[in-house]
C-alpha cells in the first residue's frame, strides 16, 4: 500500500448511514448555484417548501461516530479517555463513543494486584465486529515495559478477520497511551 496512503475509494466515501448525494460538493453545488442565479435573477421567489425540507435534511444528518477503544487497570487511561471523548463531543457533527476492552485477568490476580473493581459508568465491554460501525477510532492504552498491555494486544488480535476482509479499510485511527513516569516506555511503544 505504500506510506499510508490508505484506499483511495474509501477516502471518498461517505460515512456510514449516509448516501453520496447527500453530501455536498463544493465543486459541482458552486457551478450549478452559479448557472441558477443567473436563471433566477429576474424571478426572485422562494419556495418555502423546499426551504423547509433543506432545514429537514441538515438536521437528520447523521453525527459521525468515533469509537474511543480503551483498557485501564488502575484508572489513568479512562480519565484520559474521557477527555478525549469531550473533546470530541465538542466538534460539531461528531459524536464519541467510550468501549473499553475486555479483562484478560482473572478476579482473583486482580484483586492481589489491588486494582479497583471497575465501575464501568457505561461503558460497554466492545466485541472486534462493532469496530465497523465507526468512521473513526481513537485507542487508548497503558504502556508496559515499552509495549502495549496485553489486554490491548490480545483485542487487536482477535480482530484478524477485519483486516483480512478489509473491513477497516480507510478508517481513520489514532491512540494515545500513558505511563507512570516520564521515560517509561511511551516512546517505542508509539
Amino acid at each position: 500500500m505504500g506510506k499510508g496512503g490508505g484506499c483511495v475509494p474509501s477516502k471518498n466515501r461517505p460515512p456510514a448511514g449516509v448516501s453520496g448525494a447527500d453530501l455536498p460538493n463544493p465543486k459541482s453545488d458552486d457551478l450549478v448555484s452559479d448557472q441558477n442565479q443567473n436563471q433566477t435573477q429576474t424571478t426572485q421567489t422562494t419556495n418555502p417548501i423546499k426551504d423547509v425540507g433543506v432545514a429537514e435534511q441538515k438536521q437528520q444528518r447523521k453525527k459521525l461516530r468515533v469509537f474511543i477503544v480503551f483498557y485501564s487497570m488502575y484508572g489513568h487511561v479512562e480519565l484520559l479517555a474521557r477527555e478525549i471523548k469531550k473533546g470530541v463531543d465538542s466538534t460539531d457533527g461528531v459524536e464519541g463513543v467510550l468501549y473499553r476492552v475486555p479483562e484478560t485477568l482473572s478476579s482473583e490476580v486482580l484483586e492481589q494486584m489491588k486494582v479497583p473493581k471497575k465501575d464501568d459508568h457505561g461503558v460497554p465491554v466492545i466485541v472486534p465486529e462493532r469496530l465497523v460501525e465507526a468512521d473513526g477510532v481513537l485507542f487508548g492504552f497503558p504502556t508496559r515495559y515499552g509495549s502495549m498491555a496485553a489486554q490491548m494486544k490480545a483485542f487487536f488480535d482477535s480482530t484478524g478477520e477485519l483486516w483480512r476482509e478489509q473491513k477497516l479499510a480507510g478508517v481513520p485511527a489514532g491512540f494515545f497511551v500513558s505511563t507512570g513516569t516520564q521515560g517509561g516506555g511511551q516512546e517505542t511503544t508509539a
